[in-house]
């Protein structure tokens, strides 16, 4: 059998890639599609790994499996005798990934994210995470013209998607506002808090646009559904700190005393002071990477995320903490 050329292997991988991810934009996309987020998920892991394979081989760097021997390599195969290639998580493995550490984290999100979801379906997580599903899109983009070419963007497929309803805040669907099961919900708190901040932060990592409606036209002129504006403009400025001011606002935020107060009434009613400094001495809660809190005006202010944390630590040593036992002794 005549062996391909690296570059015929390298441009069908990466046809193959460029096609998976289209098609995960597409379903997702569709308003019919019920099954958007295991099916997104399945389709760009494809997507990503047959573009790391495409950027391997033209490196010539070996993606099969394979035991080294002492004269030559053993390629691992399947029962039918095919090549054993590296799946995606291998690929981000591997020291010569051209990655970046938020990307990896984002698609590292996805595949775990995809495991938990195996097997049922959460109603609603379409859209609670939808900003990673979003940036794993962007960071496809930015990748494959920046390792192959502007020549593959697969950008100019894409238009503005006309909708039927306004872009202003709509009230929830049932399904939208249904909690996720406790092990999404656990995955994805375990996952956020190993990451790094900076990996956290990224848009790289998670991507959120912010709208707002236009008030005003100019009459006879073009008339865009969607406009952006420079970051460093005054107009971008005044949206930004309305919108973080209503971020903090609507978010619970609980004083020390408030959470011991909250500990007792649960039961633990030897968890006091001196209990939580210590707690959060030890794991180093004030960290502001931590995401367990933040400072307002001098005082320190504990999130729910810290409140569940203590909890669990309660729970961990209820000997400790629970109700003194009544022995019958009279004062």
């Amino acid at each position: 059998m005549a062996h391909r050329s690296v570059f015929s292997v390298q441009l069908e991988l990466l046809e193959k890639s460029k096609e998976a991810a289209l098609n995960a934009v597409q379903t997702f996309n569709n308003p019919l599609t019920t099954f958007k987020t295991e099916t997104f998920i399945v389709l760009m892991t494809i997507a990503w790994t047959y573009l790391m394979h495409a950027y391997y081989r033209r490196e010539g760097l070996e993606y099969r499996y394979y035991t080294q021997g002492k004269h030559r390599r053993r390629f691992d195969r399947t029962k039918s005798g095919a090549f054993k290639y590296w799946e995606l998580e291998r690929c981000l493995n591997e020291q010569q990934c051209p990655l970046d550490a938020p990307t990896k984290a984002n698609l590292r999100f996805l595949i775990g994210l995809r495991h938990e979801i195996e097997h049922h379906m959460p109603t609603g997580l379409d859209t609670q995470v939808s900003g990673r599903y979003l940036a794993c899109c962007l960071n496809y983009e930015t990748t494959v013209t920046r390792l192959f070419g502007d020549e593959h963007s697969l950008g100019a497929a894409f238009g503005i998607t006309l909708q039927f309803r306004d872009l202003l805040a709509q009230p929830k669907a049932d399904g939208a506002s249904a909690p996720l099961p406790a092990n999404v919900t656990k995955y994805i708190s375990q996952f956020d808090d190993d990451l790094p901040d900076t990996d956290y932060r990224s848009p790289s990592f998670s991507y959120g646009i912010i709208f707002t409606r236009r008030l005003a036209n100019h009459r006879g002129q073009a008339d865009e559904a969607i406009e952006f504006i420079g970051a460093d403009t005054q107009l971008a400025e005044e949206i930004d700190k309305q919108y973080w001011v209503l971020k903090e606002t609507e978010r619970p935020k609980f004083r020390p005393k408030e959470v011991i107060e909250r500990m007792k009434s649960e039961g633990f009613s030897r968890f006091g002071q001196h209990q939580h400094t210590l707690l959060w001495q030890a794991v180093d809660a004030k960290n502001p990477s931590k995401r367990y809190g933040v400072e307002v005006s001098g005082q320190w202010y504990w999130y729910e995320r810290w409140v569940d944390r203590v909890r669990e630590h309660c729970l961990e040593n209820a000997e400790k903490y629970g109700p003194v036992p009544n022995l019958g002794l009279s004062a």
